[in-house]
């Protein structure tokens, strides 16, 4: 039996890479994409990403959209409580599977394992143990077009934001740091990749610092830049 399945979308190259591995696997159908957004700047969390962009990637990929709004700060019972709603619409939708981009974080997974113990969905994880020196360069070979939005200035300087995730920043990245960026050294954007019916269109903008991360603004070109 083909299960359904939504896809807990970051707006990320890894959610991006997992979601092509989960469209070629014959025993499951992505019905929906999942995002969690920061209510009170409209983005992903740490991302960065605007609301528009994330309903842009949506469209381009042809799957409804699913978001969860969630206050900032965000104590965990108030973000558990927001999943578990958003988890049982998936349930009455007849969802069986919820597919993450997680690579080789043990507590991660076991977290999103534990948070769905006891329901009638599974968690899948297709990109799990993959090497990631190989697995980045098999992104940027296999058409994942990024940019880096946010970056984490213990571990790498600010000049990365607004870098495109390609050859050439693998080539530049320190050798302490993933090349995924799976330690949340680095997050990105995905503006075209596989299942993209065409690319979006983005400018970056502004550079900001605060809390110990360069954010990096990314817009449509038909937008205005600025946070």
């Amino acid at each position: 039996m083909v299960e359904r399945a939504w896809m807990s979308w970051s707006s990320g190259k890894d959610s991006a890479a997992a979601l092509a591995a989960a469209r070629a696997d014959p025993d499951l159908e992505v019905v929906g994409l999942l995002s969690t957004i920061n209510a009170e700047t409209d983005r992903i969390a740490m991302h960065a990403v605007r609301r528009t962009l994330l309903a842009a990637q949506a469209e381009r990929l042809g799957l409804p959209l699913h978001t969860v709004d969630i206050p900032s700060p965000c104590p965990n019972e108030v973000y558990e409580e927001r999943m578990a709603d958003a988890i049982a619409s998936a349930v009455g939708e007849g969802v069986e599977a919820i597919v993450f981009g997680d690579l080789f974080l043990a507590d991660v997974r076991a977290y999103r394992e534990r948070s769905l113990a006891g329901l009638p969905v599974r968690a899948h994880f297709p990109l799990w143990e993959r090497p990631t020196h190989e697995l980045a360069s098999d992104m940027v070979a296999g058409g994942i077009r990024a940019v880096l939005t946010c970056i984490d200035l213990a571990k790498l300087p600010a000049a990365f934001a607004g870098r495109s995730f390609d050859a050439q920043l693998l080539a530049d990245l320190p050798p302490e740091v993933d090349p995924c960026g799976e330690r949340g050294e680095f997050h990105t954007f995905v503006w075209d990749g596989p299942g993209f019916s065409r690319p979006i269109a983005v400018a970056t903008g502004e550079l900001v610092e605060r809390e110990g991360f360069a954010f990096c603004d990314v817009c449509e070109v038909t937008e205005s830049p600025g946070w």
